[in-house]
């Protein structure tokens, strides 16, 4: 459950400390934005060996919706929209982080 940071004895009474704990989150989030985009790859491979002329592969609407919405019961104060629209540029970054060198010459998966 998230913690007040403005809460007494939370000791976060300066902007440098509130700062350092989000410099901490962000850490957190760059190596769970790296092993998903990793997963990504994975599912795009997979994706490709089903069907080869599908580039970029496809998207799934409803499984991303699924996904902001999951994380709406999790993160309630950031509303299920919000969470859609950051879920977007993350996937999004994704799959581009993940099909980078997927796709060789002559239009073949590498």
């Amino acid at each position: 459950m998230p913690t007040d940071p403005d809460a007494p004895g939370s000791g976060n009474g300066d902007i440098g400390g509130l700062r350092r704990r989000i410099d901490e989150i962000d850490a957190s989030l760059a190596g769970l934005l790296q092993r998903r985009a990793e997963l990504t790859a994975a599912v795009q491979r997979r994706k490709l060996a089903r069907d080869r002329e599908a580039w970029p592969p496809p998207r799934d609407p409803d499984r991303e919706r699924q996904i902001a919405e999951a994380m709406s019961e999790l993160a309630p104060s950031l509303g299920v929209e919000r969470l859609a629209r950051i879920m977007d540029v993350v996937i999004a970054e994704s799959i581009a982080a993940g099909t980078e060198g997927l796709r060789g010459s002559g239009g073949r998966v590498t």
